[in-house]
């Protein structure tokens, strides 16, 4: 079997241990697809090991090819400013490709459909229920302006109507979308949190869903996910190689 680069996932990271739990189930989950590819997960912030550690830990082992997928669903500030930084400090004789953001992808949407059909919607209620679309938020317009292209293609396959809100950083609040639903005559009302792990603002939309009639499940090691982060790797490793990063 030809050389395969190394799959590292990089997370935020949160003081929330749940946040890193589930991190870790969903790589657990890219192993179960792929068993022959070596997958390592890095954190930006608050839990170990470090994305310099592992980095570092790779090319003390020999290690020359690295895709670097950052486990996010918007290309925003940490995508385009926070990882690329880390990465020019990687070792130099690591090469690295850094592959794109998981999302905009159809494979998202089936995945948001997986939770709310496992809190207990069915396909036949699309038609006469609306949902929140709720995602943490951000100050980039460009991150903003893709969760309202999300929410118009799902409002499009078949539900009452899509509407996006974010926990911070920009409006509506969840509970803002999950009011302007009643109002628009939807027979029910759910919210569907486009974040990957628990944490302190998926709480925020769980409490902004205290009026919605059902309220979903973080994305999580959801096989569509597991999915997603193959494909982000695989269009990676077909890119051509950059130069060796930090050189």
């Amino acid at each position: 079997m030809r050389h395969r680069p190394v799959l590292l996932v990089i997370a935020h990271g949160s003081r929330d241990p749940r946040h890193a739990a589930t991190v870790h189930a969903l790589v657990r989950r890219v192993r179960s697809l792929r068993p022959w590819l070596r997958v390592e997960t890095g954190f930006l912030d608050f839990n170990i090991p470090s994305v310099q550690d592992v980095l570092e830990s790779l090319a003390a082992e020999g290690v020359r090819d690295v895709v670097a997928l950052p486990l996010l669903l918007t290309r925003a500030f940490h995508a385009k400013a926070d990882i690329p930084a880390v990465l020019d400090d990687a070792p130099p004789q690591l090469r690295i490709r850094q592959a794109e953001v998981l999302g905009p992808s159809p494979l998202l949407l089936r995945a948001l459909e997986r939770r709310l059909y496992e809190a207990g919607l069915t396909p036949a209620d699309k038609a006469s229920t609306g949902v929140v679309l709720a995602s943490a938020g951000s100050t980039d317009p460009e991150a903003i302006a893709v969760i309202a292209d999300i929410a118009r293609d799902w409002w499009h396959t078949g539900w009452c109507a899509v509407r996006p809100a974010f926990a911070s950083a920009s409006l509506p609040r969840t509970e803002d979308a999950v009011r302007e639903l009643r109002a628009l005559g939807c027979e029910r009302v759910a919210v569907a949190p486009y974040v990957l792990a628990p944490g302190f603002l998926p709480d925020r939309i769980a409490r902004g869903a205290a009026a919605a009639d059902v309220l979903a499940e973080v994305l999580g090691p959801a096989p569509e996910v597991a999915r997603v982060l193959l494909e982000r790797y695989d269009t990676a490793v077909r890119a051509p190689a950059l130069a060796a990063v930090g050189a």
